[in-house]
């Protein structure tokens, strides 16, 4: 009897051991299991850029309208009929060119009776109208017969020299015109001509609060008038200043604060406040922190990151 129960016991002792034994082993394995399924942080891919330094430019474009300032009737000088018209459409003419010849009534209706009588008297009864100056010829009222007043309006002439683009600005803005002797313009078509501010016309436009200015250009390029030009003024400029594209910067729903992503070791941004100061392009101004050549910026992948993201740089 003592000897099954001393067999007993022994078989007891070993089975507590092995328990003991597989639970602290079942306990070491867990963790390592944890560790093992646990998922690695997500790295969010990203391109990144570097500050540059030049010169940023920031300017306002407005509409700009040509028009010839001065423009000359050209009249009739007696009463009769139009024996010759010169003048064409859309023809320059050169001041002192001859434009309209006029038969006079009196002359129509004697004919040459006069000079038959007298061959002394040399009696044409033929009036000559020329160009009073340089210029296209925009109208033409009459034609190779009309019957004319004396007076009476023949064509209109708008004079080349008077020559202008008429830009509407915002009374708001002329100072900022102060700085801007020249006027850079762009045509529809790409061509760019360099303006001179001439003069400022003496009203303001009762519904927009705009005033005219004057733009003279140099051009032997035929324009013609009521098109519509692109004037650029510049509203300020700096010179070898720090920038980073538009799509560097982030902002809140108020735009009232700006920030980018700033790498601090190749696999970590972290949200960082800038100031800003002008634009220009897609280039923005960076007024502070002062980024060094070295300092990496996202530039793209950078929306909706949280600070201390985790990022991967592709190119």
């Amino acid at each position: 009897m003592k000897n099954l129960y001393n067999q007993y016991s022994f078989f007891k002792t070993i089975l507590f051991t092995t328990a003991v034994a597989m639970f602290f082993v079942s306990c070491k394995g867990t963790p390592n299991a944890a560790a093992t399924d646990a998922p690695a942080a997500t790295q969010t891919p990203v391109k990144v850029t570097t500050i540059d330094q030049s010169s940023l430019v920031n300017y306002t474009e407005l509409n700009a309208t040509s028009s010839f300032m001065q423009k000359n009737y050209v009249k009739a000088n007696a009463i009769g009929y139009l024996q010759q018209v010169y003048a064409k459409i859309g023809h320059y003419v050169n001041k002192g060119e001859l434009l309209f010849t006029i038969k006079t009534k009196e002359a129509q209706s004697i004919g040459n009776s006069i000079n038959v009588l007298d061959t002394t008297f040399k009696f044409s009864g033929v009036n000559k109208i020329k160009a009073s100056d340089h210029g296209y010829v925009t109208q033409l009222s009459h034609q190779v017969g009309d019957y004319v007043q004396d007076g009476e309006q023949l064509a209109i002439i708008s004079d080349r020299s008077s020559f202008a683009f008429i830009m509407q600005l915002p009374y708001e803005m002329r100072g900022v015109l102060k700085g801007n002797e020249n006027v850079q313009l762009n045509l529809p078509d790409g061509t760019k001509l360099t303006g001179r501010v001439a003069s400022f016309m003496p009203t303001v436009d009762t519904l927009s609060q705009t005033q005219g200015v004057v733009i003279k250009v140099d051009s032997n390029i035929p324009i013609p008038e009521n098109l519509v030009a692109r004037a650029r003024i510049v509203k300020s400029a700096k010179s070898n200043t720090i920038s980073l594209p538009k799509s560097a910067i982030l902002s809140n729903e108020t735009q009232t604060e700006f920030w980018v992503m700033k790498l601090i070791n190749p696999t970590t941004a972290v949200k960082t406040p800038v100031t800003k100061g002008i634009e220009s392009g897609d280039r923005v101004e960076i007024l502070s922190p002062k980024f060094s050549n070295q300092d990496k910026i996202v530039v793209t992948g950078n929306y909706g990151l949280a600070d201390t993201a985790k990022v991967k740089i592709v190119q």
